[in-house]
């Protein structure tokens, strides 16, 4: 098991994620917790295949206008937020939870290391605030060995940020917006 911190570069947030990789899969559980829009707490926990695929996402949402819950998981005939198929996603190939930087790995470690090289996909939106889920389109441009440009193409278009990732992919720096950290030892 390996524990990451990510700390919020906007606003004052932080996230602990605890992953763990087996040869039957990758599970995170994390857990977010802002100061932005009265507090909250965002719990979520990924189930994913061993490349790195999602399987299932669970989100927790607490805060001051209460509690709210959702699912979201993949089917041989696309995908199902609390339990109901949802056509309008079909096509899309990722979650994209707007609260962390971890589901970012997925498509950048589908990426070819090539510098150049760009991947283009859809995603299964979730904005944490409003715990809602739509399709939105990304484009990831390869920098370097571990530099990623993000672009976002649909819900937030416009929107572009520098990742710098390390060898396995998972974000250290999220240009504007998250930061990994390391825990005080002392």
């Amino acid at each position: 098991m390996v524990i990451l911190f990510w700390r919020r570069l906007d606003v004052i947030g932080v996230e602990r994620l605890a992953l763990t990789v087996s040869p039957d899969g990758i599970a995170a559980d994390a857990s977010v917790v802002c100061l932005e829009g009265g507090g909250f707490e965002i719990r979520h926990r990924w189930s994913l295949a061993p490349d790195w695929r999602t399987r299932s996402l669970e989100v927790e949402r607490s805060g001051a206008d209460g509690r709210r819950r959702l699912e979201i998981a993949r089917s041989a005939n696309g995908w199902l937020v609390d339990g109901a198929p949802r056509p309008d996603l079909d096509g899309a190939e990722e979650p994209d939870l707007s609260v962390t930087p971890f589901c970012n790995s997925f498509p950048i470690r589908r990426m070819s290391g090539e510098v150049g090289s760009s991947l283009t996909l859809d995603t299964c939106f979730i904005d944490a605030a409003a715990m809602t889920v739509e399709r939105s389109r990304q484009r990831y441009d390869r920098l370097g060995p571990r530099r990623v440009r993000y672009v976002d193409l649909g819900v937030a278009a416009g929107f572009e940020a520098e990742l710098e990732i390390d060898d396995d992919g998972l974000v250290i720096r999220y240009e504007h917006l998250f930061e990994r950290v390391v825990p005080d030892t002392a």
